[in-house]
């Protein structure tokens, strides 16, 4: 960690951030001082990109998570520099946040850039975009809201377009029912970059919350955690 990320997060830690610990369900309207919409993003590594998308759109607050120190320090000294008042950053496990601390429909938008694929197939139920967790999401998303993934794992992306297909509290954006087009306001990563310069191909998957009741059972969270490390992105994005 750096000696600015360490001193954001002594400085600003108090203002704009908080732990994921289950106890409490956030207001987040007293959380961001406004009842703007709010997007939740899961993994946001070094926050580059979630900062710029929020001095982009400013009208829309995100609710930032994850568990890397070093990069949620850098996320709030990039809104601290930037002047930004629509982020607030969370540390500990998404799926405790929104299981235990968000209520329905409070989420206007979720955004998964780069999860960790978790290449081996032994590791396949680690990943985070499976139909338990999609469950849980749609409980708290609004009818209408976007769901919006992004990886450069073409084997991960596949299972992505098939488990979100098969839920029946979202729809493709698309009406062929493929990857979306890269999205004008998703900036590129140097997470992204990197796999780029792989050779890797990047694809991006919108859908959309529909009108839908979706009950939360009680029994997949016992799925969702088994064997699941707590939600972060693996590298700098």
């Amino acid at each position: 960690m750096t000696a600015g990320q360490a001193d954001a997060l002594q400085r600003l830690w108090p203002k704009w951030g908080f732990d994921i610990d289950g106890g409490r369900r956030l207001d987040l309207a007293e959380l961001f001082g406004n009842d703007n919409p709010v997007v939740l993003e899961i993994g946001f590594g070094m926050g580059e990109a979630t900062a710029q998308m929020a001095a982009e759109d400013p009208a829309t607050n995100i609710l930032a998570v994850d568990v890397h120190t070093p990069g949620q320090g850098n996320l709030l000294n990039l809104a601290d520099r930037s002047g930004l008042s629509n982020v607030r950053v969370g540390n500990g496990d998404a799926i405790i946040l929104l299981r235990e601390m968000l209520g329905p429909d409070s989420l206007d938008g979720l955004r998964v850039y780069f999860p960790d694929p978790w290449p081996k197939k032994r590791h396949h139920k680690r990943r985070l975009i499976q139909p338990g967790f999609l469950t849980l999401a749609a409980t708290r998303l609004r009818p209408g809201a976007i769901v919006h993934c992004a990886t450069d794992w073409e084997p991960y992306a596949e299972q992505m377009l098939e488990v979100l297909t098969a839920h029946p509290a979202f729809e493709n954006t698309r009406a062929d029912g493929g990857f979306a087009s890269h999205p004008s306001f998703r900036p590129r990563t140097r997470f992204e970059g990197q796999g780029l310069d792989k050779g890797h191909v990047v694809n991006d998957l919108l859908y959309r919350r529909v009108q839908h009741d979706v009950e939360h059972n009680p029994e997949h969270d016992a799925e969702l955690h088994q064997d699941q490390p707590p939600t972060e992105r693996p590298s700098d994005a």
